[in-house]
């Protein structure tokens, strides 16, 4: 027993198959556990991942899946509508609404890391944003020792789940469950950020999905006919039907039940009910994200001993890298006030508003089908550097209040640059044996002084942006931070007291071959020293990704099926 909450029996099991005489075996945890449910696969996390594994494994009939969500369902009319993230991002009943604890770097700010509590998770509140990444990321991630893991390795699985509006190449694909899709307009303002950066040597990229990545366009968005299409509208809606798949809403993992180092079963509560264990005949598949499947594994006595035992927890496998190597895309803003209304800042509020409003429901385009980004740019921060390490997410629009999403009331224009590829690490750890305390989110940013160097960097790129012959006939002035900022030191230092996270929280269950070395998983996305157990989403990435990181989490979860499957189909 483990704090009262779960039990754990040591039976000497080491092979992936569950012996069938210990399938319906009895169990009583703390208090008595109800309900005993068996499956082949659990899947823990109904989000970007869990929603496309609990397709994928669920297309065999002679297999039986329960997929659990601490969350509810998606019926909350915001989530559909694309522009709606501004209000989803702030709403508890959808979103974990996690910060990051006080660190000197960034001012001892509490910085949001939010997370989806819903069906499709994060990919029902995000900013919509098709971002794959570059080529040579996943390259660097088989050079790590994570063999099938190389970019001509994975392609295959980005084309799989996607439908490319556009059409397919030897890039993109047709036909896949999750729509991606084009802006259903343009802007005058935006298209003259694009040819801006033509002007100081960055391409305008038809295709940063494609062939190359750098260069500035408009975004690609996970939207369907005008509406957001999230991992559960993609994969899950479609399937909820067959008799083999079960899915458990408001039923939060409270812990991993083994068999000596066999994982049989989950603990979860549903809603205020007692707890309630289910078993697993084959495997135990955690896709709860960045942040809470390292939280899971702790719970359950997976970690650094020690740390287990300063909370309480009776230790059950040690692995050193759970909840550490955590990595985040760090933003701060620019802003100017533009001389024209041409921008969101004006068209909604007021009449305006009530416009974009009617298109919207007459034809599914406007201001309402608006992104997180818009434009989208990818450049190099040095001449010598073999793929860009910056991102900038561009929008005709300014904010009086960034957390609140309330936009200035004069045109505007925001420009954010992040680093691709933050050298600094950070690490997500339980500070309290209770499943439904949150966990101490630690990222360490600007740790590193190339981090540092290059965030800059990217701050005085997009300032030579606006000193184009593309933009200067519409800007008035620099309003965020202002041309008065102008060193190194005070650029950072604006950067440290105003940045925040991109929410793209990875790595804290890090896939590679060594668990010396902080490896949690090995290339099959098994835990290292553990059966029947894996863990399938954004955590397992042995590197960020240089962009934004929902398209790989979902082809994660794509490729991780195929390997389900064809371990036990041998």
């Amino acid at each position: 027993m483990v704090n009262g909450q779960y039990k754990h029996l040591r039976l000497p099991i080491s092979t992936w198959e569950l012996p069938e005489n210990l399938v319906n075996m009895s169990r009583l945890g703390n208090g008595g556990t109800t309900n005993m449910n068996t499956y082949d696969y659990i899947v823990v996390g109904a989000g970007s991942a869990g929603c496309v594994l609990a397709n994928r494994l669920s297309e065999d009939s002679d297999v039986t899946v329960l997929l659990l969500e601490a969350g509810g369902n998606d019926n909350n009319p915001w989530i559909h509508i694309p522009v709606g993230y501004v209000k989803t991002m702030l709403n508890p009943k959808l979103n974990w609404l996690f910060d990051t604890e006080p660190e000197e770097a960034t001012y001892n700010r509490p910085i949001p890391i939010p997370r989806g509590k819903v069906l499709g998770g994060s990919s029902s509140i995000n900013g919509m944003v098709y971002v794959r990444g570059n080529a040579r990321d996943y390259d660097g991630w088989a050079q790590l020792g994570n063999r099938g893991w190389s970019y001509d390795d994975v392609l295959p699985y980005f084309r799989k789940s996607e439908n490319r509006e556009t059409g397919a190449d030897q890039y993109r694909a047709t036909g896949g469950p999750l729509n991606v899709a084009d802006l259903t307009e343009t802007y005058e303002l935006l298209d003259q950020v694009i040819q801006a950066g033509t002007e100081i040597g960055y391409p305008s990229n038809p295709d940063y999905n494609g062939a190359s990545q750098e260069g500035f366009a408009y975004f690609q968005l996970t939207q369907k006919n005008g509406r957001r299409h999230s991992t559960k509208k993609a994969f899950l809606d479609p399937v909820r039907h067959r008799s083999n798949l079960h899915v458990e809403i408001h039923a939060q993992a409270s812990g991993i039940v083994f068999e000596g180092t066999r994982a049989v079963g989950i603990t979860y509560r549903h809603g205020g009910a007692a707890e309630k264990q289910a078993t697993a005949r084959r495997e135990v598949i955690l896709s709860a994200g960045a942040v809470q499947s390292p939280q899971l594994l702790e719970l359950s006595g997976i970690g650094q001993p020690d740390l287990l035992k300063s909370i309480g927890i009776e230790p059950v496998h040690e692995l050193a890298g759970v909840g550490e190597n955590y990595q985040d895309h760090y933003v701060s803003r620019l802003q100017w006030r533009v001389n024209r209304p041409i921008t969101l800042n004006e068209k909604t509020r007021g009449l305006p508003l009530l416009g974009e409003a009617l298109k919207f429901a007459l034809f599914r385009t406007g201001a309402l089908t608006m992104s997180a980004g818009i434009v989208c740019g990818f450049v190099r921060s040095r001449e010598g550097l073999e793929m860009p390490d910056i991102q900038y997410h561009v929008a005709h629009a300014s904010f009086a209040d960034p957390k609140k999403r309330e936009f200035d009331r004069f045109p505007g224009l925001t420009i954010a640059p992040c680093q691709l590829r933050p050298e600094s690490r950070g690490s997500i750890h339980i500070g309290s044996a209770d499943p439904f305390a949150a966990p101490k989110i630690r990222p360490n940013f600007f740790s590193n002084s190339l981090d540092r160097e290059i965030h800059i960097a990217g701050m005085r790129i997009a300032r030579d942006l606006m000193k184009t012959p593309a933009l200067t006939p519409y800007l008035e002035e620099e309003t965020v931070p202002g041309q008065a900022c102008d060193t190194d030191e005070a650029l950072l230092d604006h950067a440290r007291r105003t940045g925040a996270t991109m929410y793209h929280p990875v790595s804290t269950c890090t896939m590679g071959s060594d668990p010396n070395a902080g490896a949690v998983v090995d290339d099959h996305l098994r835990v290292h020293g553990l059966q029947g157990l894996r863990v399938a989403d954004a955590s397992i990435m042995p590197r960020l990704t240089s962009g934004n990181t929902n398209a790989p989490t979902i082809m994660i979860a794509e490729k991780a099926a195929d390997m389900i499957k064809m371990q036990w189909r041998g």
